[in-house]
């Protein structure tokens, strides 16, 4: 028994003297530095924000009270319609991803610098940047009036806009792979283009179709906007509906949009199971 005791005594002074180390002052001084500078930040866009306005969320609570009370009523009478442009809207959001994929992988290829020499990553990277900096409202409105009102400026538009975030996701999971069987093809021989496409095609495969769901989904979300500016879809109602405060027609396109993205998702995480 006393020795039960004095083991369990042992262990417990042996835990105490147990010292947790402090991260060298270098490391404190940089997270210090992190976090001010994050301060800092957020001072700056304090008043340009007019963050001061977030009051009004408390004061005027009753006036957002009777603006939500008249999503509380939803109209379906014409929900056959806005199924109808939600349905352009997906099939918008298809070819607008799948456009992105197919020019999205070369350029993800040239972007990836484990792969192809700075003289062309560089440019390429660049000029994907160009194409995920404008927005895909922005696209939409060059593409109205160069092919005119319809869907098919909104497909152009996440085509392009996609084309620069599949090539940058792309890229990273080309440079994230093992180099291991890129080496092994390359000793036997073989020609720059197949170890692309049997020394890394092969391992990046999950990631880009997981990547490639994911944008379909935003994509989906991205397109129901497009159609304020006459790109087709959804946002043509809605935004005509927001404009004519009626709330309760708005209220019934917005609870079509919520539960195509959940279906959508729910598609979605079956794929994923199903092709990774």
């Amino acid at each position: 028994m006393s020795d039960t005791i004095l083991t369990g005594t042992r262990r417990r002074a042996s835990l105490d003297d147990i010292v947790i180390p402090r991260p060298p002052l270098s490391s404190r001084m940089k997270q210090g530095g992190f976090w001010l500078a994050v301060l800092l930040l957020l001072g700056w866009s304090y008043q340009p924000a007019e963050m001061f306005n977030a009051v009004h969320l408390v004061t005027d609570w009753r006036n957002m009270a009777e603006f939500g009370s008249a999503f509380l009523k939803p109209n379906f009478y014409e929900w056959e319609s806005y199924v109808s442009d939600m349905v352009v809207t997906i099939q918008i959001a298809v070819w607008g991803t799948a456009l992105a994929v197919v020019l999205g992988v070369p350029f993800a290829i040239l972007s990836a610098s484990n792969v192809c020499p700075p003289w062309i990553v560089q440019p390429v990277r660049r000029l994907m940047d160009s194409f995920r900096a404008i927005n895909e409202i922005v696209f939409a409105l060059l593409f109205v009036v160069a092919v005119g009102l319809g869907p098919f400026a909104g497909v152009m538009a996440l085509f392009v806009h996609n084309t620069g975030i599949i090539a940058k996701l792309f890229s990273e999971a080309v440079e994230a792979i093992d180099p291991r069987p890129v080496e092994g093809i390359r000793a036997t021989g073989a020609h720059r283009l197949h170890e692309v496409i049997f020394g890394i095609v092969p391992q990046v495969i999950p990631l880009w179709t997981s990547f490639t769901l994911y944008r379909f989904e935003t994509n989906v979300r991205s397109a129901t906007v497009l159609g304020i500016v006459g790109a087709g879809g959804i946002g043509q109602p809605l935004f005509e509906n927001i404009r004519s405060f009626a709330y309760a027609e708005t209220a019934a396109i917005i609870i079509i949009v919520v539960l195509s993205v959940m279906v959508i998702d729910m598609v979605s995480a079956q794929l994923r199971k199903m092709l990774i």
